[in-house]
Formats: structure tokens, sequence, C-alpha cells
């Protein structure tokens, strides 16, 4: 006889669709609904994140009140959330401050002042922002450029499933600053990104998500369909270096990126002031470039009817240098650089479609979104939560926000910033100098600003925290499918349906899910869809039943199978059915009937297991012959009675022939544990 070693279950493990159709085999009614397909399981709380952050990226954008920029997506997300006028970047390069909004924790914490650490080499045990959603049931992804190295975006602790980036193109010597090229949005990296992104909203529509879209552009060089290069053809961009009296020429030594390029003069040349125009136009036209593929992402959440409870957040990772200080480019610690963009939208937000200037530091990103999601916040994160601000855009704020540079050091307040490298200081007034051009700190008007200020540097972020946070209050979840209004979807509220089964008009309104006057099936699967949710900020999602409810929730699997249908909500459903099953840890060990019974030609052999242990199955024939052994081997406690658990018979004898019709029986083996039934089989 045969003896085949088996891991938890037989041979192979049986489609749903195949046990669908079993099922309706054996002659069950079947009915089709179409309430289930209408139904959306995300459509209930929690909030999906979907978190956009773009590369390179200043404060040029038409919701900063640059009217001459095309960027109406941006712009609409701004229409229904917060516009932070004042956002800075914690350090002005790319792997630091991505480093510092995934992590919430500054700089010094991280010890992440470039671009070559991967940030679990120096704070290994850290738990990241999609990572702590993820603890809290979301589901994870990260698509297009989140981390300057890809071994973020590989972190298996952050996500759910691999992360995507598109290829990244090769430059070299040749290579233009700028060009517009004759092709269609995809030709690139941000358009290729666009499309998977929607991909993947198609695909984790159903479940919480927190989803990370990176963008490239506008990061050098300044490559984009020229359809986007035509929107400024005759256009002036009101940054301070195109408004200068007199145009100047970049020299050295000061910090520029462009310097690389082919068509820039070597570093002991200076640019061209025309030549600067051209590539202010061409970094308006690659934002725009984002800006639209960016729509193209809203538009499919609007099209999955998301929008509603989805957390919006916009972002860039620093800001950047056009010129003003004889600089283009970051890494250097001034306002262009550390100004960052910053947008967020919260469903339901009262004061949506405003601009606050409260200052906030892209460390508090982090901490609003835990809130604005209603999971806990971690006590070691060095953020805040935005959301009084958001709450309240005139609320009074921090009073500083702090950025660095390895050992430069600056503090940015409502009308100076003052930085401090070694001996050397450096202080702007803001009130008479916008864009940091004259440094003031040598003037003896400025010794008392100066003195305060650097304290201010040397007492940290804690002493720039607002003196009295309010108290939110967070209006109470609503939640349709918790029937007993208990605060938690689970096993109660199920079978407060079940036992209302065929009422017209219960006593309870709420069992009666689906609202079409009749308890059944129906109603109980679209709360089934729903377990674990909770109307109890930081409640378990975990939901378990006890041994004495296993019966009726495999009754309810049985009458579920006979439905004819293939909406999210309904596989959702029996997804649920099935966990809770498998979570009860029975009083006794037993074999129970197969199903179906009688099969044509396949069956699945359930039973319970009180305590671990080795595991086999043997069948008969009638003459107690035996025909084909299975050895499953270890088994935890717990119950096997869903397709995937259970064992599974496809009907053939040892050597592979299809069995005759008649009666056989079978034989659970579990340790000293040995019982046997009868099983039909009529072909």
């Amino acid at each position: 006889m045969e003896d085949t070693k088996l891991h938890g279950v037989f041979a192979r493990t049986f489609s749903r669709r195949d046990f669908i159709s079993k099922s309706l085999k054996t002659g069950a009614a079947a009915f089709t609904t179409s309430l289930l397909p209408a139904l959306n399981v995300a459509s209930s709380t929690p909030y999906n994140v979907l978190f956009f952050m773009v590369d390179d990226l200043r404060p040029l954008l038409g919701c900063y009140g640059h009217t001459e920029m095309h960027t109406p997506n941006i712009d609409s997300i701004a229409e229904r959330g917060t516009v932070f006028n004042s956002a800075y970047c914690q350090f002005p390069l790319c792997s630091p401050s991505r480093t510092t909004v995934m992590t919430g924790l500054r700089p010094d914490t991280t010890r992440i002042s470039e671009n070559r650490t991967f940030f679990r080499e120096t704070v290994p045990d850290v738990v990241t922002l999609p990572q702590h959603f993820k603890d809290n049931g979301y589901h994870t992804q990260s698509i297009g450029k989140v981390a300057h190295i890809p071994d973020f975006q590989d972190d298996m602790y952050s996500w759910s499933v691999p992360s995507w980036r598109p290829l990244w193109p090769r430059f070299d010597e040749t290579t233009l600053s700028w060009e517009a090229f004759d092709v269609e949005d995809d030709a690139f990296r941000d358009g290729k990104t666009a499309i998977r992104a929607a991909q993947v909203l198609d695909q984790i529509k159903n479940n919480p998500f927190f989803l990370t879209v990176g963008f490239y552009k506008p990061h050098l060089p300044l490559r984009a369909p020229r359809k986007y290069f035509d929107l400024y053809e005759n256009t002036s961009i009101n940054i301070p270096f195109t408004s200068r009296e007199t145009p100047i020429d970049i020299n050295p030594p000061f910090w520029n990126e462009v310097r690389p390029f082919a068509d820039i003069p070597s570093n002991r040349e200076p640019i061209p002031y025309s030549k600067m125009l051209e590539l202010i136009r061409a970094y308006a036209a690659t934002i725009s470039y984002v800006d639209a593929q960016i729509g193209l992402v809203l538009n499919k959440l609007d099209v999955l009817g998301l929008t509603n409870n989805t957390v919006i957040v916009f972002c860039g990772d620093h800001g950047y240098n056009l010129g003003e200080n004889e600089n283009w480019g970051k890494n250097i610690v001034y306002e262009a650089t550390l100004h960052s963009p910053l947008i967020v939208s919260i469903p339901g937000q009262l004061e949506a479609g405003k601009n606050t200037d409260a200052l906030v530091e892209l460390v508090d990103v982090f901490p609003t979104l835990c809130d604005a999601c209603q999971i806990p916040i971690l006590p070691e994160l060095e953020g805040l939560s935005m959301m009084p601000v958001i709450d309240d855009p005139e609320i009074p704020w921090k009073t500083a926000a702090f950025s660095q540079r390895k050992n430069k050091r600056t503090i940015r307040t409502d009308e100076f910033r003052y930085c401090e490298e070694g001996r050397y200081k450096e202080l702007y007034d803001y009130r008479t100098d916008p864009y940091s051009e004259v440094n003031v700190v040598d003037d003896p008007t400025y010794a008392e600003q100066v003195e305060l200020l650097s304290e201010r540097l040397r007492a940290g972020w804690q002493e720039a925290l607002p003196e009295n946070i309010p108290t939110r209050n967070v209006p109470p979840k609503i939640l349709p499918w918790d029937i007993n209004s208990d605060g938690i979807v689970d096993i109660e509220d199920l079978l407060l349906i079940s036992n209302s089964f065929g009422i017209e008009s219960p006593d309870n309104p709420k069992i009666d899910v689906n609202e079409d006057g009749n308890v059944n099936i129906i109603d109980l699967l679209i709360v089934a869809a729903h377990l674990g949710e909770s109307s109890q900020t930081g409640a378990p999602r975990t939901i378990s039943i006890a041994d004495q409810h296993i019966d009726r929730v495999e009754e309810w699997i049985h009458d579920a199978h006979k439905i004819k249908d293939a909406s999210p909500i309904y596989h959702k459903a029996i997804k649920n059915l099935e966990m809770l099953i498998n979570s009860v840890v029975p009083n006794e060990t037993r074999l129970l009937p197969n199903f179906p019974n009688p099969f044509n030609p396949e069956t699945w052999i359930p039973y319970d297991l009180e305590q671990d242990v080795d595991v086999s199955i043997h069948i008969h024939n009638v003459h107690g012959e035996l025909i084909r052994q299975y050895r499953i081997g270890f088994q935890t406690a717990g119950s096997y009675r869903t397709p995937s658990r259970a064992g599974h018979w496809d009907g053939r004898n040892s050597i592979g022939e299809p069995v005759s019709s008649g009666v056989y029986f079978y034989t659970l083996i579990a340790g000293d544990f040995t019982t046997t039934r009868k099983m039909l089989i009529r072909k």
C-alpha cells in the first residue's frame, strides 16, 4: 500500500471555485444575488492611506500661490485637505529625509546623513511607518521611488508584498540636463509608476491598505514629454532668481548639481542666465508631468469608490534651490532646500481647502497618519501629530522647526533662520529677506536674537512643542455591521443574524443588514466580511470562537457555498468564516462526515484535534481491504474542517485508478486516537 507524506493536507488543495462547483453538484438549491457585488469591503473603517512622495520638489505648485503652475491634480488634493505653508524637512538630502519620514525619528537618532547607509544598520529594531500599519491589519505596498536605496523598499518588516520600482536609466557624460520628447507619458519611469499604482489599487481595493507611490521627477535630468514643456512656452516662473533686476551667472564654489551634465559649463565657468531659465522651465514642466501621473492614480481611486475612505498625503522629500544663493540643488542648509511641500487630506475633515502657516516638520507625518487612522501612536516617535492643525489651521503650534546637514544645525522660527556649524554662524531675517540672501549674524542690531536663537537651537525640538495640545474629539466610528452595538464585529453579531433567519421584520433593524425586508445568509455574509472591525481605537482585530459554535459556523459556510457570487465581499466573508473555524482548539478529537457525501469524484475529510499529534488517514473498501493510505504528519491542535485544511481524497486507489461506486470507510489515526466513519460513493 502507498504511504503518502503530506504537510497538513492531502495531496492537493481544492480551490474554492472547485469546492462551490462540487457543492452545487450535490443537488443543493443555488440562488444568485446582486446585493453582495454592490458592496465594497473597503468602504468601511479603517481609512486607507495613499501616500505620494515626489523627489527634489519645492513648493512650486498652484496651491502654494504659484498661479503660473499647471498642477490641477495636486491642487485637487489641497482643495479637500490642508496645505502646510511652513513645512520643513529635517535633512536636505534624499535618504536622510525619507528615513525621517518613514521612521518618525530625527537624523541624530537614525544616524543617517548620506545616501549609502540603510537605517536597519543604525537602528535595526525601529518600527517603520508602513510596518506599524502592517502590524495593525493593513496591507502595505510600495510603488516607485519611496526610498533612495532599494534596501528600505525591500524591507521585509515594512511591506506585505515585494515593492516595485521601474528601472533606473543610465546617464553618462553625454546626458543633457533637460530634454523634451515626443512620446507618451508611460515612456518614462513616472508614467510606468502611475500605471502600476492604478493596477495595484485594483488588486488591494478590498482590504485596508497603506500604499506609497513615489515619483522621480523633478529630479535631474529634467526629461518629460514635450506637451508639458509647451505649457510653459511663454510663462515666467515666479521664483526669486528669475525676478532679479540684474541677472547673474552661477559660479563656483557653491553647490550645483547641474554641473555634471553635457550642456552645462565646467566648474571653472559660470552657468549663463539663459541656461538657468531653460532649467527652471524644464523643472516646471516635469512638475506638471508628475502632476498628470498623480491624476491618473487619483482617478483610479475615484473609479473604485475609495476616495471618501482614503487619507491622502502628498509631500516632497525636501526643498530645492533654483538659483537662490547662487546654488542649484539640495544638500545645503538654506530656506529653499529645507522648505518642503506637504498636503494632508482626511476624509470628512471640517476645514478642507485651507492653508495653514503653522510650523510643522516632515517627522510629524508618521504620528499624524496614526492619529488620522486611529491606530496607536508609538511613544518613541520624535514628531507630533498635526491633526489639531488640520482641525483648526489657526491654532498656535510649534515655535520652531529643526533641520541639519551633518555638523550644521539650523532652527527656523516664524521670522528667522539661525544656523551654526562650529564657530560659524548665520542669521536670516525673513521679515526683510524672504530668500536667505543676507546673513545678518554680525549686525549688532541682531545680537539679542542671535543669543536667544542659539540657546533655543541647543535646547532642541522638545522645547519648541506647543504648550497646550488640545484633546481631539474624535467622533466614534459607526459600524452598521456591529449588530449588538458592543463596539466590535464578532461571532455574537453573526449569531444574532443566524437566530433571525426568515424573519421579515426583526426587532433589531440592524439585523436586516441589506434592508431587503428579509433576514438570510446574505445579511450574515455582509457582516462576516467585516469581522474584527471595531469602533474602539487600537482594539485587536483577531476574532476567535468557542468550540460550541464551530458547527454553526460550518453550517454558514455550507449555506454560503450555495450562492453563486463572485463579489469581493463574498470571498472576504468566506475567508473570515473559515478563519473562525481554523481558530478553534476543540475540546475533543473527532472525525467528521466527509463532504460532499456522496461525492463525485472527490471528497474532503474533516477532523478536529484536541492536542498536537501525528495524523494519518486510511481508506478501506467494504471488504476491509486498505486501498489508500495518507500520512499527514505532525499537526497542531485545532480544527481541520475547511477545504484548505481538511484532508482531500481524489477518489483513486494507491495505483491511481478511480474506485468504483459503493460503500467505503475512512479511519483517522491521531496519536492513540483511532476512529472510523462510513462514506458512500455514487457515480
